[in-house]
């Protein structure tokens, strides 16, 4: 019971950082996007996998727009070497969660899982391991209080 309290309590401090309900908004966003061109794709008759990195890439480039916007605007680079660095990483942790939407959708497929359902755990397991990279990593902010990297 304990461990419930205290994983109830750490929710609810998170849904008062309006920072991670700003992300969880533009991930909706991004997931829009996604989903949008996996399903439209699979209509078409494209394969799954295919039609999921598809969609996954036209949602990470909605996602770097909205993100840099309205979630990490305060900690973005203002330009240079160090913007350049922090889209490279932004992208690097797209492609950690590409890698594992893919992996999943296929091995879903390879087991006879509706590619929908398989889709839906990727979203999940891509958005809590790409939220972990963006905000420690990507969108650090500096020991000083600058802007990340």
């Amino acid at each position: 019971m304990r461990i419930a309290t205290n994983a109830t309590t750490q929710l609810i401090a998170r849904m008062r950082d309006l920072r991670f309900v700003r992300y969880i908004l533009v991930s909706v966003g991004a997931l829009a996007v996604d989903l949008g061109a996996f399903l439209c794709l699979l209509a078409l008759g494209a394969a799954s996998a295919p039609a999921a990195a598809t969609g996954y890439m036209l949602g990470i480039v909605t996602h770097w727009i909205l993100s840099s916007r309205a979630v990490f605007h305060d900690s973005v680079a203002s330009g240079g070497m160090g913007r350049f660095q922090q889209k490279a990483l932004f992208v690097g942790s797209a492609i950690i969660g590409l890698g594992l939407t893919i992996a999943i959708v296929s091995l879903g497929s390879r087991a006879g899982i509706d590619p929908r359902l398989s889709k839906l755990f990727a979203v999940a397991v891509s958005f809590a391991v790409t939220y972990l990279l963006r905000s420690a990593v990507v969108f650090r902010r500096s020991p000083a209080g600058g802007r990340g990297a």
